[in-house]
């Protein structure tokens, strides 16, 4: 049997990752989701506060593993290896078994947060995997 699990979901903006993620059903985790207005439900991103965001979203996920749930996934770009370690890490710690899925962009879709070409070129360039 299985321990509890983590489901790390990677991908470029605009792939389907928050669709997919929200699909598995559990509770999904994602930096986004610090830019989001409880009150307006609006997007508001700001760049100066992206570090805080990823806190926010490491920590939300560590919460979710204390009160020892049985699915949890958290949705990114992860676009390197290292974005993905402190996961690895909480993942060990609480003892859960860890799946990395990658999503495609093969239905064309658009970011929904107005990334740059020429950023998601970037992004698309330094893109490690490991298999």
């Amino acid at each position: 049997m299985l321990n509890n699990i983590l489901y790390i979901v990677r991908g470029l903006p605009g792939s389907g990752k928050s669709t997919f993620a929200k699909s598995l059903n559990c509770p999904v985790y994602e930096a986004d989701m610090f830019f989001i207005d409880n009150e307006t439900g609006e997007y508001n991103f700001d760049i100066s506060k992206i570090k805080l965001a990823h806190s926010w979203c490491k920590e939300s996920v560590e919460n979710a593993m204390k009160n020892n749930l049985e699915k949890i996934v958290v949705s990114n770009t992860f676009t390197q290896e290292w974005e993905m370690q402190d996961y690895f890490n909480l993942a060990k710690k609480y003892n859960y078994t860890t799946f990395v899925v990658i999503i495609e962009n093969r239905h064309d879709g658009k970011n929904i947060h107005n990334v740059s070409d020429e950023k998601l070129l970037k992004m698309k360039k330094r893109f490690e995997i490991k298999l």
